[in-house]
């Protein structure tokens, strides 16, 4: 099982970006995929969730209303788009993958066995 995440780099605030995570050696369309971020001095936080299935998506609150987390079965890929980035998103952004069939996803880092290395996201003030 390997993840790859890619889309990251340096905007302006207010400016947009969009992560895919790549996910090979297997098919993963009955599993939950999550993104999550971690910036410098702080502790790792689950940005968003979507189910099997895409039964059931989650954000956390500072991101909702601006990210859209989004998956294509066919492509074992895992989309974030990210718009109106703030300098508060500034992170390292990891896909995770758990392989707990018949759950709603959460963004607990914990349930998820497969991490994939990361993409930077900086954004400039």
């Amino acid at each position: 099982v390997q993840l790859q995440a890619s889309g990251g780099g340096l905007v302006h605030t207010g400016g947009s970006l969009r992560l895919s995570c790549k996910a090979s050696g297997f098919a993963f369309s009955h599993y939950n995929i999550a993104w999550f971020r971690q910036a410098p001095g702080k502790e790792r936080e689950g940005v968003s969730c979507i189910g099997g299935k895409s039964a059931n998506t989650v954000y956390t609150d500072s991101v909702k209303g601006r990210f859209t987390i989004s998956r294509d079965d066919a492509k074992n890929t895992l989309y974030l788009q990210m718009n109106n980035l703030q300098p508060e998103d500034t992170a390292l952004y990891y896909c995770a993958i758990d392989t707990l069939v018949g759950v709603r996803c959460t963004t607990h880092d914990y349930e998820y066995e497969y991490w994939g290395p990361g993409t930077q996201v900086t954004v400039s003030s």
